[in-house]
């Protein structure tokens, strides 16, 4: 698996998971949902995203 489609199913999972725990739990866990977002949305910009760099110390391949 690449360093992005793992990105990518690592963030689906995450907004997902919180999602469900926003319905079942509390509506406060939609603040997850919105770090996950504006995590993607600052990575577009500045090409950082600590879950790649999570991934990397993982020894995820980058292609």
């Amino acid at each position: 698996m690449t360093l992005e489609r793992a990105l990518r199913g690592i963030a689906g999972f995450f907004i997902l998971t919180s999602l469900v725990l926003a319905y079942l739990v509390s509506p406060k866990w939609l603040w997850f949902t919105a770090f996950v977002g504006f995590s993607l949305f600052q990575s577009a910009f500045t090409n950082w995203c600590p879950m790649m760099w999570i991934l990397r110390k993982f020894r995820v391949r980058d292609n």
